[in-house]
This record gives structure tokens, sequence and C-alpha cells, in this order.
């Protein structure tokens, strides 16, 4: 098995909020990323779209291209439509040798709205859910005879597909080629066990997202009702809840035992306000704990 570790530039820049992490340059991102001992970053706002600019900005510190969010509008559009809106950075990915295609459906989302607490996210009905699950079958059927792109389906805080009931839901009503991207921070704070995620849909992961949660700022963003971005960036001096793994509740050996067999990125992500979380010592604490919980629980 093949097993890659990369990271999420969200540590260093946010992406939903773009003045956190603002003044903190491209190449200081890429710089700590190779020492805290990544081989691959994964896209943001500040990393260029075009395909001989992204490969000169990366080249100089040995870092592969990933893949990167993008945004799907599927309760609007028809897969075809949402095929071909998508062109630009399906040509982006197949230039820079990636096969991860990373989509979550944003139509209606709400996590990137700070003035909307979690309580008021979306809900797809239950009749609803074959006609989507077909939607994105079809696109990730598309996309795969294309351009030879998995379609890796993030679950998402804020979203549809949020909580382990949604989860189960999107899964059951989706078939191959389209793959979960298992992210262990938003399914543990959806109220899903990680480890029992991987072990249940590992034939269907195909990407997967390690940050971890702190549980007392979980909990008090619940009872507070905050927004997503006001829970991960924390209020006044407080860290807010996800962090990096090793620092939090998630059991990545636990996690990594139900992945055995798994071959392919391996993403640390943590979506905290810098100011307040150095982001290359927390990126070198969750590499630590990552490669550690690799060996303990077999994966490598």
């Amino acid at each position: 098995m093949t097993i890659r570790l990369g990271a999420n530039p969200i540590g260093w820049s946010n992406d939903d909020l773009q003045e956190i992490g603002g003044e903190t340059p491209l190449a200081t991102c890429l710089t700590e990323a190779r020492e805290a001992g990544f081989e691959g970053m994964e896209l943001g706002n500040k990393f260029p779209r075009e395909p001989l600019a992204l490969k000169t900005a990366l080249a100089p510190y040995g870092l592969a291209c990933i893949g990167g969010w993008h945004s799907i509008e599927l309760l609007k559009r028809s897969a075809r439509e949402e095929f071909d809106l998508a062109r630009p950075h399906r040509d982006l990915l197949k230039a820079m040798g990636t096969d991860v295609f990373i989509v979550a459906e944003t139509s209606n989302a709400i996590h990137g709205d700070r003035a909307k607490p979690l309580s008021r996210r979306p809900h797809l009905p239950a009749g609803g859910w074959k006609a989507y699950g077909d939607k994105i079958t079809e696109l990730a059927e598309l996309l795969l005879a294309a351009d030879g792109l998995k379609l890796c389906y993030h679950h998402h805080m804020g979203t549809i597909v949020q909580s382990e009931a949604d989860i189960q839901a999107f899964m059951a009503n989706t078939s191959p080629p389209a793959y979960l991207l298992l992210d262990t921070g938003h399914a543990t704070w959806g109220g899903a066990d990680p480890a029992a995620l991987a072990r249940r849909y590992r034939s269907r992961i195909s990407h997967v997202h390690c940050k971890d949660v702190r549980e007392a700022k979980m909990e008090e963003a619940r009872a507070g009702d905050w927004s997503f971005l006001d829970s991960i960036l924390g209020k006044g001096d407080e860290l807010g809840v996800y962090t990096v793994p090793g620092d939090g509740i998630v059991d990545y050996v636990g996690v990594f035992r139900e992945l055995r067999g798994y071959s392919g990125w391996v993403v640390l992500e943590a979506e905290q306000d810098p100011k307040k979380a150095p982001t290359l010592a927390y990126a070198k604490k969750g590499v630590a704990h990552l490669k550690a919980a690799f060996k303990e629980s077999g994966l490598i």
C-alpha cells in the first residue's frame, strides 16, 4: 500500500474567511509545509489556477498537487451542466497529474456564513436522496470516463451531508465511481464515529482528511449554537473546535486500523486562526501523530 502525506493550506490561510491568514504569503505556506514533512498540497485561494504557474509555484518545494475543493450545485443543475462548468478545474487537475476531484454541495450550504448558526444548516428530505444520488453517480461517471478523475464527496458541517444519517443516505443512494472523502473532524463533530465510517465504507473511501476535535470547545459551540466559522476560529483569544491530529479526541489508530489496505493521500487539516495557533508548530505535531498512528495501526 502507498500512503502519501499531504496538507490542506487552510491552516495557513482560510478559504471561507480569507482575512484569516490573509497576510501569509503562499511561499511561507509551501516552505513550512515542506519543513513539516508533507509530500503534497491541496489547493487554496492563493494558489495559481493555471498549470504552468502552479507547477512553477510548487516545484521549488518538491510538493505535488493533490487536488482541491470544488463546489457543486447539483440541487439546481444537471450532472452534465455541472461537468461542463467544471472544465477549468478538470483541466487543471489533469495537467497536474492528480485524479482527486473533491466536491461538496454548496447551493444551500451555510458553513461560509458567519451570521448563520449551524442549527440552520440545510437538510435534504428523505424523498430527495435518490434523485440527488443519481446525479452524483452520473457526475462521477462523466468525470472518470472523460478525464480519469475520481469524484470524492466531502461530507461537511453546514451542508446537506453532515450527520451520520446524512452520510448513510448519501452512500445508499450513490454507487461507484462515486466515492467518499472521509473527514475525521467533520465526522466527529457531525455525530459519527470516523472509525465506524471507515469500517462500513472502506471500499468506497478514496481520500482522507485528518483533523482533530477539541471536545470541550465542540460542546460549547453546540450549546451556544454558534456558526461554523465562529466555532472553528474561536471567540476572543480562545482556540476553536478543530485542531491537528493528536490534539483532540479522535482515535487515529482506530481509524487507520479500519482503513488497512487503503492506498492514497492522507491530508492533514486544521481550520484554526494562525495568530492563535502557529501553523508550523501545529503541523509538525500533527505529522508526528499521524506517522505514529500509521505504524501502530498497521496502515503502513
